[in-house]
């Protein structure tokens, strides 16, 4: 097999594309000839060096969590699949689905959504894990005032389209040229962060967090009393306790019934992931630099293997 592998923490250029030996599924493992991997800007902060406070990494290391292909092979006691499946993987926390083929746990292989291109499908698991659990930490009913900051991001698009479909009156903050993207996800109202203040908006009962840093401060100003604030991993912000207002990390696991939920979600239609680009797999480099460049401003960039 072929996969992308660094040894070290450094730029883009430290990844190398390099011939390994072939997985064989053990007991409970799904052997998957990889088609496309999602590239997420958490993968370009462990590379870099910049998450080491919180990531142990074992090196050298295969980066890459969202992948989609077919199934090759099962190991001992799998069941409820079989080789020719068309799938989505979520890779462990050890990444590695930058790369020809990959063995994983049968409850992180799912059937690929029959609506989704394969590159659609290498950009869902991840995000989707993310906006799901987001959503189902902040208890939402319809008619729910909600803000989602970065509405046009990976997981930021795909907890508008969920929140849309839970009944949720959605606003999401975006840069101005992806306004009508955001809207066309099913957002009321889009908010470009660049041009306009997000604080005048009305009083909200939900606030997603997605960002951190200055954009968490200012975002108590726009919770109602008694209103919530649901944050994943971000800048680094200063937590308040005020106006009743409730604090909560979504915290994202791999749970199986939430990697089931996010497939379901898309073979009904709920929602799509977006794909900002497609790149062969050996340039995971140029990958990396866009989105360390600010270049990437809505969905995901996908790497063809």
């Amino acid at each position: 097999m072929w996969a992308i592998r660094y040894d070290r923490y450094g730029p883009p250029d430290v990844m190398r594309l390099a011939e390994q030996p072939d997985p064989a599924p053990g007991e409970g493992e799904v052997l998957v000839r990889l088609q496309t991997s999602g590239v997420a800007p958490f993968d370009a902060k462990l590379r870099a060096g910049r998450l080491q406070q919180h990531f142990t990494l074992n090196f050298p290391r295969t980066p890459g969590r969202d992948g989609a292909g077919h199934v090759m092979a099962l190991g001992t006691g799998v069941t409820g699949c079989a080789v020719g499946d068309r799938v989505c993987v979520l890779a462990p926390r050890e990444g590695g689905t930058a790369a020809t083929l990959i063995a994983c746990q049968r409850a992180a292989v799912v059937p690929a959504p029959p609506g989704l291109t394969l590159e659609e499908a290498g950009a869902l698991m991840q995000p989707g894990l993310s906006a799901w659990i987001a959503v189902e930490t902040a208890a939402i009913a319809p008619g729910m005032r909600v803000l989602v900051h970065g509405g046009a991001g990976a997981v930021g698009g795909l907890m508008v389209q969920l929140l849309r479909h839970r009944g949720a009156i959605v606003t999401a903050t975006c840069r101005a040229t992806n306004r009508d993207y955001v809207v066309a996800l099913g957002a009321q109202r889009a908010i470009a962060y660049d041009t306009e203040d997000f604080t005048r908006i009305d009083r909200q009962d939900v606030v997603f967090d997605l960002i951190g840093g200055h954009v968490h401060a200012r975002s108590y100003d726009v919770l109602r009393n008694e209103g919530q604030m649901v944050y994943l991993v971000a800048a680094p912000f200063e937590q308040r306790s005020e106006r009743g207002i409730t604090v909560r990390r979504a915290m994202v696991t791999d749970r199986p019934d939430a990697i089931a939920a996010v497939a379901e979600l898309a073979h009904e239609g709920v929602w799509r992931p977006g794909v900002a680009a497609t790149l062969p797999l050996a340039e995971i480099g140029e990958a990396h630099r866009r989105i360390e460049a600010g270049e990437v401003t809505r969905g995901r960039i996908v790497l063809t293997i």
